[in-house]
């Protein structure tokens, strides 16, 4: 074990369940579900985690009642069906000296407002009070759905222990039912569960004792947000005194604290803090918690180093650390700190694409950094080549280094040729963008496993038929990336026209009021806009869509809106470039049809998507060896596509 990492991989005893160090896997939502219930997915996923030597593994919220089914993959504690898929993770996790707690969880009023067949749900909560962010307006919860609700807790905490579970951990976070109870300012009720502290505090008393009557010793524990951040949401102050009073009842065993709600864009935000947000926000939130309470305290919001997880640790913050987002990136985290290997870690930028944001598009979640995570079924294993061939990957960006590196780990003899003198990509004009210097922690990954695994890069080559003949591979991997997109819009060759490439790699190109024009509605053009308005320029950003940032991760675009909005920057949504003039655009509105006119105009970006590089691929036609294409120039999209089909062609060599 490292020494300096002496805190972090001591023991700690919560209630009777010790675990082994200090890093949490804390609940989050996976999409894994099979019927409501767990699935071997499920089970493979968590004991991935657990192998790689998390000391706790906290499953995701399990709905306690038929009003709290907020999506169709949700898994629900509300029948005995759920048992064999949480013995499964119990036993999983069980078997690498992990510790597992279940959520417990009602999400009150906020809630997607549509029905897996289409009809929109209704919604409860302490009272009629809308929801923001998802438009809801619920129905106050009677007083006999709230002991329906209290009775659903107790049933679930069972369940979870039937099924061999450690703890129980109650959901009062981010503005969900428990919370919106403690809130005065959503709890307007009248009778005994509105009104004063203690009243607004009955309803999760009721909860936690009817758990404790049900589970005895077992560990059970609170989530909650230390603030809200948003007007209407829970304060610091009334959160603390939450926790005092809850700490003084003797029964919560553990207080897990995180920030925001859910309530609003601005607040869930925070939920999944994208890479904007600075690392380890939640732990002086963390502290104060721990100041007032006599229980360990959890701090979760973007820690994704070991060693700032320590630093939190020493300074008496916390007494363990949520790492969720560092834990899928790489689920061997923990050992290789442990043993000093903390170079070998692969670091989470905070992308929130395919963990959260897949979450928020229904399907099981992953990392583009590491698309084994999530696919352990089917990723779990590096099997070894059964007969080294000589492999030859053309592109030196994201697709490329995961599959040299993947074909080189199972043995193939690999030449990874780069065009450029460094590899990366678009991956690096992604991190010169405000906020986003992160990113480059993809190519940093990447290009780590590609030394590990013995590739034999050359840099500063075009690589051409002739090269590859000569060269003589059995296989051939083409990941030659793309280029952008510039169709034939009138007036778009003119001096003042630039894309935005170009102005990533000069920023002086572009002088005075600029336009950008963005039919891909993706970072590409928010983080330009963003880049140049920092730079002092008048900026209008015209988008081909509803919003800037419509096809990326809603709390990375909510992040670079409010971001755009701060900075004076002008949007101007539903336009489709038409042409260009020396001191004016041309647009069309996409519904209306009619003419947008943009005038005063010294420069214009052009962020109008990708074109892929192919060309090599055409003069390949007839080459008599193994050949794929992968990433940008099959088809552009993001590092995602590009990094999982990388570790597919280099698994398929």
């Amino acid at each position: 074990m490292a020494a300096e990492l002496s805190q972090l991989f001591s023991p700690l005893t919560i209630r009777n369940v010790t675990l082994k160090n200090r890093i949490v896997s804390t609940g989050h939502d996976t999409m894994m579900a099979e019927d409501t219930s767990p699935s071997a997915r499920t089970a493979a996923y968590h004991r991935a985690r657990a192998a790689g030597g998390v000391g706790l593994v906290i499953t995701e919220v399990a709905g306690i009642h038929r009003s709290s089914r907020y999506t169709p993959r949700m898994i629900m504690a509300t029948s005995d069906d759920c048992i064999p898929g949480f013995r499964s993770i119990a036993d999983a996790c069980h078997e690498h000296g992990c510790a597992v707690f279940g959520q417990l969880f009602h999400p009150g009023r906020e809630i997607f407002p549509k029905s897996e067949d289409g009809s929109a749900l209704v919604a409860y909560s302490a009272s009629a009070a809308p929801n923001e962010r998802f438009h809801v307006m619920p129905r106050a919860m009677p007083a006999s759905l709230i002991a329906e609700i209290v009775s659903g807790f107790a049933d679930g905490a069972e369940r979870l222990q039937q099924a061999g579970f450690d703890g129980a951990e109650i959901v009062g976070s981010h503005g969900y039912l428990i919370a919106q109870f403690f809130n005065e300012r959503v709890n307007q009720r009248a009778d005994e569960y509105g009104g004063s502290r203690d009243n607004r505090l009955r309803l999760v008393r009721e909860v936690i004792a009817a758990v404790r009557a049900r589970v005895g010793d077992m560990v059970i524990g609170l989530r909650i947000s230390a603030d809200e951040l948003n007007p209407d949401g829970l304060r610091t102050d009334e959160v603390f005194e939450i926790c005092r009073a809850l700490d003084a009842d003797g029964e919560i065993d553990y207080f897990s604290v995180v920030t925001g709600a859910s309530t609003t864009l601005g607040s869930a935000v925070h939920i999944v803090p994208p890479m904007e947000i600075e690392h380890s926000q939640v732990a002086p939130h963390a502290a104060v918690v721990r100041g007032v309470v006599s229980k360990p305290v959890i701090a979760t919001g973007r820690t994704v180093s070991p060693v700032d997880a320590e630093r939190i640790l020493v300074a008496g913050q916390a007494d363990l650390c949520g790492m969720t987002r560092a834990l899928i990136s790489d689920p061997e985290m923990p050992n290789k700190a442990r043993d000093g290997r903390l170079e070998e870690i692969r670091t989470c930028i905070g992308c929130n694409q395919a963990c959260i944001g897949h979450m928020h598009m229904g399907v099981p979640i992953s990392c583009i950094q590491y698309p084994e995570s999530g696919r352990e079924l089917t990723y779990s294993e590096r099997r070894p080549a059964t007969t080294r061939r000589r492999v030859l990957v053309v592109g030196g960006g994201p697709a490329g280094m995961k599959a040299a590196a993947v074909a080189a780990e199972r043995g193939h003899q690999v030449a990874l040729y780069e065009r450029s003198p460094t590899l990366g990509g678009q991956a690096n004009l992604a991190a010169t963008l405000p906020g986003r210097c992160e990113f480059s922690g993809l190519v940093i990954n990447l290009q780590r496993e590609v030394v590990a695994a013995g590739v034999e890069v050359m840099t500063n080559v075009e690589v051409t038929r002739q090269l590859i003949v000569d060269h003589a591979p059995d296989t051939v991997i083409l990941a030659t990336g793309a280029r952008p997109y510039c169709p034939p819009i009138p007036g778009a060759e003119g001096e003042h026209v630039v894309t935005a490439w170009q102005v990533l790699d000069d920023p002086g190109r572009v002088q005075g009021s600029v336009v950008i024009a963005d039919w891909r509605c993706d970072w590409v053009g928010l983080g330009v806009a963003q880049k140049l308005a920092i730079a002092g320029h008048a900026v209008r950003l015209c988008v081909n869509g509803t919003m800037p940032g419509e096809t990326i991760q809603q709390y990375v675009r909510e992040q670079m809106t409010g971001a755009l909005h701060r900075l004076g920057v002008e949007v101007t949504p539903l336009v489709r470039l038409e042409r260009i003039e020396r001191h004016a655009v041309h647009f069309v509105h996409t519904t209306s049809g009619r003419p947008v006119a943009l005038d005063g105009v010294d420069a214009v970006v052009l962020a109008l998507g990708h074109a892929a590089r192919n060309e090599l691929e055409s003069a390949l036609a007839d080459f008599d060896g193994e050949l794929k294409v992968i990433g940008d120039c099959l088809c552009p999209r993001t590092a995602e596509e590009a990094v999982l089909e990388g570790l597919k062609a280099g698994i398929a060599v």
